[in-house]
């Protein structure tokens, strides 16, 4: 497959450039030849028909033809003029229009040829012409010679002064290359500036081409929209410069919201300054925006050693707790599972071995024990508690009681409905879970391993009661048993009831704790209905 080939900008600004510093130069020069050759041009008509003007009114002149004396009277004097303005000719005529004076000395004395003379002789006016040479074009002023006899004045010839164009184009060609060398100057100077410009377009692009830089926007807007977590690029002022689609969805804001507002307001509780100042990013910290909770993680932008802004990224809390949710009751599926099939497996072996020695009558009591116990958790577990989440938890906790020899008795008296929406099935997991994992560790190491769960949802609170054989709680460690970090089965322990006490009061709910006058502890929970903020 061929690769498309780019000409590379550093080519495209140094041609541009220099094409259009060429064409304004020779724009400028075209017009400026244009424009001084006419002005030559008219400057030569009024200096050829002013010396002729200046000639025909020379006494001299005038005496010498009355004495048909050009030769020695006029001549040399026309020969000075001439120089002077630089003429290609001055010829003199006669009113028989015979030729006194003239470059070519064939020319002298015959009769002139010109059919010009006719608006000199008859009305006495100057004036102007071109005509067409061997040598090429002529520019001509022509004047009368008028006599004056006192009495009237008369026409007595005329005088002629012709100018070569060639010799003004001589001229402005002198002035052209003047500007040529300066014009070359210019191009030179466009050419060195536009290498410059070229290098600091390269310096702040990072050195890529324009279609590089497209297939970075393209492939840039493509990630954005397809990453579900929001996005915002925040400049050192705090001025929003971008936003991906996920994060106008999740603030519930336009476009023209968030592009170029400032993020204070709308997230007020942003660590924005601190990483603008230390330059070091900061993860997982919670900000309240509305009524959603965003889990915020804020990463320097840096150039040249120097913050220049900070990328925020986020993800909805609630989105996260749903996760967890699936995760945990994914989780407790496979663990009630798990501990349910390797009892009974147990049993399934011990069945084998009474029917492989033949002790038919044993064998058929422990299945009927076996019934009877099913039916029993079966009666309680899915007729009275009816909310899925719980009966899972539990399903799981009573295989592995059964695993540990434990003996988990759900409570013949637990009636609960679908538990509320703001009590999630991670916190009846991490609340359950918790206390009666808490139990059996509490019985593990006693002859008598009974446990026992209540849960009940009559009147405005749900109550979730959990009671054990064990030693019971200390009355000296009542008050710290909830604190993090405080467990009396060793080092990095703790976690538990410090987690059960924390979503408990998060869900506007209290736990107690107690001793039975037999021994073993007891744990109650209230969690309420219907949610109260504080």
């Amino acid at each position: 497959m061929k690769k498309s080939k780019f000409i590379p900008l550093q080519t495209k600004i140094l041609g541009l450039i220099s094409t259009l510093v060429l064409l304004i130069v020779i724009l400028l020069a075209s017009i400026f030849a244009y424009l001084q050759f006419v002005d030559e041009k008219d400057q030569v008509k009024q200096l050829v028909l002013q010396a002729a003007k200046t000639i025909s009114l020379m006494p001299e002149l005038r005496e010498a033809i009355e004495t048909n004396d050009i030769e020695s009277h006029f001549r040399p004097i026309a020969e000075q003029v001439k120089d002077q303005v630089h003429a290609a000719n001055i010829i003199i005529e006669n009113r028989k229009e015979i030729v006194y004076s003239h470059t070519n000395p064939a020319q002298v004395g015959e009769k002139s040829l010109d059919d010009t003379n006719y608006h000199a002789f008859v009305f006495g006016g100057s004036y102007n012409f071109e005509v067409e040479r061997e040598h090429g074009s002529v520019l001509i002023g022509k004047v009368p010679i008028i006599a004056d006899n006192g009495e009237y004045t008369q026409v007595i010839g005329t005088v002629s002064i012709e100018y070569l164009e060639k010799d003004i184009y001589g001229e402005i060609y002198s002035r052209i290359k003047t500007i040529a060398i300066a014009s070359l100057f210019v191009f030179v100077l466009g050419i060195i500036g536009s290498i410059f410009l070229t290098k600091s377009i390269r310096k702040d692009t990072l050195g890529l081409e324009p279609h590089e830089i497209s297939s970075l926007y393209m492939e840039r807007s493509a990630i954005l929209l397809s990453i579900k977590e929001g996005i915002m690029a925040v400049d050192r002022n705090g001025g929003i410069t971008l936003a991906n689609h996920s994060a106008k969805t999740m603030l519930d804001l336009k476009e023209d919201e968030l592009i170029g507002q400032s993020i204070h307001p709308i997230v007020p509780t942003i660590q924005l300054e601190d990483v603008l100042q230390t330059g070091r990013a900061i993860h997982n910290v919670e900000n309240r925006i509305g009524e959603k909770t965003f889990i915020f993680n804020l990463t320097p932008v840096i150039d040249n050693e120097r913050v220049v802004g900070v990328v925020c990224s986020f993800q909805d809390k609630t989105e996260l707790k749903k996760l967890m949710h699936t995760l945990s009751e994914v989780r407790e599926y496979s663990e009630g599972l798990r501990a349910q099939t390797h009892e009974y497996a147990n049993k399934l072996y011990l069945l084998s071995g009474l029917l492989q020695l033949e002790r038919y009558e044993d064998a058929f009591k422990f299945i009927q024990q076996e019934s009877t116990d099913h039916q029993h958790r079966s009666q309680i577990l899915f007729n009275q508690i009816h909310d899925p989440n719980v009966q899972a938890i539990l399903l799981g906790k009573l295989g592995r009681a059964s695993e540990k020899k434990i003996n988990l008795e759900i409570e013949p008296d637990s009636v609960v409905d679908v538990l509320p929406a703001h009590i999630g099935v991670s916190d009846m997991i991490t609340i359950i879970g918790n206390l009666i994992d808490n139990a059996f560790e509490a019985v593990v190491q006693q002859s008598e391993k009974n446990v026992i769960f209540s849960i009940t949802g009559f009147g405005n609170d749900i109550i979730i009661e959990v009671t054990d054989s064990g030693q019971g709680v200390p009355d000296d460690v009542m008050e710290s048993l909830f604190s993090l970090g405080y467990s009396s089965k060793g080092g990095n322990r703790g976690y538990g009831l410090f987690n059960v006490k924390r979503i408990v009061e998060s869900l506007g709910g209290t736990i107690e704790v107690g001793n039975e006058k037999n021994g073993g502890a007891i744990f109650t929970v209230y969690l309420p209905k219907k949610f109260r903020e504080k």
